[in-house]
């Protein structure tokens, strides 16, 4: 079920226009909006909600169902627990860079209590994890076109992440 916060945000997406850019490339320059991944895989009904509320707290945002799904490196051997995943748009109020906002997600999972083990094969457990899929440049700040760009590190987008964009995409029309 698609949660509104205010009005109903314009998400306007051109597949055919969409670019691929290097993140490192995009560092300095200021966001106006940003679609987003959301994960975890440990008591997500709470650590969400949480998440919500910070994010809205920078602007203007509209979330996607929930889905859960399997974690994609789990083995017979080696199970894993299923993540709970999201979208979630945000319009931004304020613009900022790129690199600011990354600290900012950063900060959002440490509030959530996330916790980075050092030990590749210890199962995690995720309380948050934001990724950004998608940006939108500032046209005022950066002299350029109006456009989305697609996360080059992130891309080709999971099933759950295609489906996310799609049903932010179709609820905004």
């Amino acid at each position: 079920m698609m949660h509104k916060t205010m009005q109903k945000l314009p998400l306007e997406l051109d597949a055919a226009k969409l670019k691929e850019i290097a993140p490192e490339r995009l560092q300095g320059q200021s966001v106006a909006a940003v679609l987003l991944a959301l994960g975890s895989n440990y008591q997500a009904k709470y650590y969400f909600p949480r998440v919500h509320k910070s994010l809205a707290a920078l602007g203007e945002i509209q979330i996607t169902t929930a889905f859960q799904n399997p974690d994609f490196t789990a083995t017979l051997e080696h199970p894993k627990p299923d993540y709970t995943n999201q979208c979630v748009y945000l319009s931004l109020t304020d613009s900022t860079t790129l690199q600011q906002l990354q600290k900012i997600f950063k900060s959002f999972e440490g509030d959530c209590n996330r916790q980075r083990p050092i030990e590749p094969a210890t199962i995690r457990q995720v309380t948050m994890d934001i990724d950004i899929l998608l940006i939108k440049l500032d046209s005022k700040n950066n002299n350029c076109s109006d456009e989305w760009m697609i996360m080059a590190d992130r891309y080709p987008f999971k099933a759950h992440e295609s489906a996310g964009i799609v049903e932010l995409v179709e609820s905004s029309l």
